[in-house]
């Protein structure tokens, strides 16, 4: 895909999705860390009305770390992974506090010392909260790029590099949550959208499909 191919696919998706927003509820750089650690396999709607609880009471790291393990299990059992997500959040939230004075690094790589905070979360949370320029692959961003051709991985890290190098630098923190919402609402991952698709003349899983 040559520039002008580029400039044309981001002219579509950009009216498409002119202001996408990330869709998980927070009131703090903390919190959204929380939120995202605990959206691993999980929807954001149903994080939302976890955290909707859970940050009433214990929306800080220090009131984080007055639950026990199993308290905290408890109260966010329905966000699945609930072990290794109560761990990583109790274990992240005293990484704040002794090593960065209970704030948020606004460093990916500062940010990957934490418990728990892989490079997705870490971009996330860079670009999201620091409007930093960064892209989060998650399985939309993934499945999309593939599908439309712009990598052939099924590996994130490779993804996310590859479309660093095609797309602009400012615009990588908007197109990640573009990505998001069309691999969300319209390139979904069962039965996709191709009737209202603007990509079909790209896309390898219509070539193949044609569900039309």
């Amino acid at each position: 895909m040559d520039k002008k191919d580029v400039k044309d696919f981001y002219a579509k998706l950009d009216k498409l999705y002119p202001n996408p927003k990330c869709e998980l509820d927070y009131q703090s750089v903390y919190q959204l860390l929380v939120a995202v650690i605990l959206s691993a396999q999980c929807t954001d709607k149903r994080v939302n009305i976890v955290t909707k609880e859970l940050f009433k009471d214990y929306g800080t790291p220090e009131k984080m770390l007055s639950l026990s393990q199993e308290e905290l299990e408890d109260k966010i059992h329905s966000c699945g992974f609930y072990h290794n997500k109560a761990k990583n959040i109790l274990s992240m939230s005293k990484d704040l506090l002794e090593k960065f004075d209970g704030q948020v690094p606004n460093d990916i790589e500062q940010m990957q010392k934490l418990a728990g905070v892989g490079r997705k979360t870490a971009n996330v949370v860079y670009s999201e909260a620091f409007k930093g320029n960064a892209i989060a692959v998650d399985t939309h961003v993934l499945r999309v790029s593939n599908r439309l051709g712009f990598v052939k991985t099924t590996n994130p890290l490779k993804c996310e590099l590859t479309l660093m190098k095609i797309f602009d630098k400012d615009k990588w923190g908007k197109l990640h949550l573009q990505l998001v919402h069309f691999g969300r609402y319209m390139c979904k991952a069962i039965k996709p959208n191709c009737n209202t698709c603007p990509f079909t003349d790209i896309c390898n899983y219509y070539a193949v499909h044609n569900t039309i």
